[in-house]
């Protein structure tokens, strides 16, 4: 895959990742709503804010910066991408062991699984070429 192709797909992981921080940060509510919590306590938002807001802006800005050092250090950039695709997995796999505990009702579970297995899919289309030979 050649280099802006790949970007592209670093960007559009970037991309969600910015998105779902900004929406946790401004508006934690929102967040939650998908799971039929209107309103939240101080403490949830404050929580909302910090692992979606936080969590998301900040790898958001990891996945930027290892556009800036893949030239440079691709192995730096293919370890931390690797990180980020391995926590994506994670959250994933943390959804099918919960649908072998128990059922859900509603389709954002679902559809989280999907958004998270296809960011991990475009991570790995975003990894540096490798310059051993």
């Amino acid at each position: 895959m050649g280099s802006s192709n790949r970007a592209l797909c670093l960007h559009a992981v970037a991309a969600f990742f910015a998105g779902m921080g900004l929406v946790g940060i401004v508006e934690p509510g929102m967040v939650l709503h998908f799971f039929g919590l209107d309103t939240l306590p101080p403490d949830l938002r404050n929580e909302v804010r910090g692992v979606y807001g936080g969590f998301g802006l900040a790898i958001a800005a990891l996945l930027v910066f290892t556009r800036r050092v893949e030239r440079r250090r691709p192995d730096y950039a293919l370890g931390l991408r690797t990180a980020v695709m391995v926590s994506l997995c994670g959250m994933a796999a943390g959804r099918l062991v919960s649908w072998a505990i128990e059922s859900t009702t509603g389709p954002w579970p679902l559809v989280f699984f999907a958004v998270e297995l296809a960011l991990a899919l475009l991570l790995s289309m975003a990894m540096p070429e490798s310059r051993c030979a």
